[in-house]
């Protein structure tokens, strides 16, 4: 508990957010660069809904930016905490599955499983630090549960291996499921008792 501690009050300390504002930044522009070749296949209209990694690192991102400047964007805070740890863990399992199923790893494959892991950290650990109330997780679970459908309603999820295709039935539940238990984990987490923390502090 004392090692968290320390560790959470770190993250708390204005050089380690600029630290993590570079490097969640650079990892925004690879994740929108990654998907570009998707976007090109995407009708205009269906962009916001396609890079999803990058676009929850973006919200970090400027969560990180608003708490060097010393401001409070709660509900840019919601819209980072929620993706960045469903994401997190969604590209995870998927790549995980693709190994299942008959894929072939690169070493791309285990920088993003590395990433994507400390993504999902980055937003539990910063819990602390986050005042989004109720009424801005309500926005984003409507945004998320509605990407979620949209994805796989309309086929524009993040591309796959073609040996999960025929399990995108169970894909789809498990990424709505996924949505709505990191939708729980930041109202217990943050929304449920925002205003009790002390230790808000960047220094």
């Amino acid at each position: 508990m004392i090692y968290l501690n320390w560790l959470i009050n770190w993250l708390g300390r204005k050089r380690t957010i600029w630290l993590l504002f570079m490097t969640n930044l650079l990892g925004t522009i690879y994740g929108y660069i990654w998907y570009m070749p998707q976007l090109v296949e995407t009708e205009l209209w269906f962009w916001p809904f396609v890079p999803d990694s990058p676009t929850a690192s973006l919200f970090f991102t400027i969560t990180l930016l608003s708490f060097l400047v010393g401001k409070k964007w709660p509900l840019i805070e919601a819209f980072g905490a929620v993706t960045l740890f469903k994401y997190g863990i969604w590209a995870v399992v998927m790549i995980v599955a693709t190994s299942f199923t008959g894929g072939t790893l690169h070493w791309t494959s285990y920088m993003l499983i590395v990433s994507h892991i400390g993504m999902a950290v980055q937003a539990l650990f910063f819990s602390r630090y986050f005042r989004f109330k109720l009424k801005h997780l309500l926005i984003v679970a409507l945004w998320t549960l509605t990407n979620d459908i949209l994805d796989y309603s309309l086929g524009i999820f993040p591309w796959l291996y073609s040996g999960l295709h025929p399990y995108l039935t169970y894909i789809y539940f498990f990424t709505v499921s996924l949505s709505i238990t990191s939708i729980l984990v930041f109202y217990v987490l943050v929304a449920r008792i925002t205003g009790q923390h002390k230790n808000d502090n960047f220094v």
